[in-house]
């Protein structure tokens, strides 16, 4: 049987015993259950790739939330000094990301990140066209999108 799928039973056979379907118990029942999913995997044939994959997704979440107030406090704070840091400027990413939700997800997480914007994706999907705030060095901006974005998303919909 999926994992992903018991897990689910788990968390509405804990919603129900709670006595109540809410988000919370919901929630609780799924973490819940992946921590008894995660110690019987001996006796459900070994390791899965569920549990890592599950993994990333959570770094994902996570190391977004990271750079989107890292990448707000460097905003925030070029708006209310006098002086200016920001040179903007449009670069091309090259993308190592080939399916069509690894370049959704990429192009959505730089967009909602402040100081950054995608623009274009080329038509051979290959180039991404990204408005950066902060472009004095287009290969660092870059070097950073792809050891950031682009690597968090690639391990999370490969795994």
């Amino acid at each position: 049987m999926n994992l992903f799928l018991l897990n689910l039973i788990l968390a509405i056979s804990w919603s129900a015993l709670a006595g109540s379907f809410t988000l919370t118990t919901l929630a609780v029942g799924f973490v819940l259950g992946f921590a008894v999913l995660w110690l019987l995997q001996p006796l459900l044939g070994g390791p899965s790739a569920y549990f890592l994959r599950a993994y990333y997704w959570v770094r994902l979440a996570v190391m977004f939330h990271y750079e989107l107030v890292v990448s707000s406090l460097a905003v925030v704070w070029d708006v209310i000094t006098p002086t200016q840091l920001s040179r903007p400027g449009i670069i091309e990413m090259p993308l190592d990301i080939k399916s069509d939700t690894g370049i959704l997800l990429v192009t959505n997480l730089i967009s909602l990140t402040p100081g950054t914007l995608s623009l274009d994706v080329s038509e051979d999907r290959k180039t991404l066209f990204v408005h950066a705030m902060f472009a004095d060095d287009p290969d660092a901006v870059v070097a950073q999108l792809k050891n950031t974005m682009e690597k968090w998303v690639r391990e999370a919909l490969e795994t």
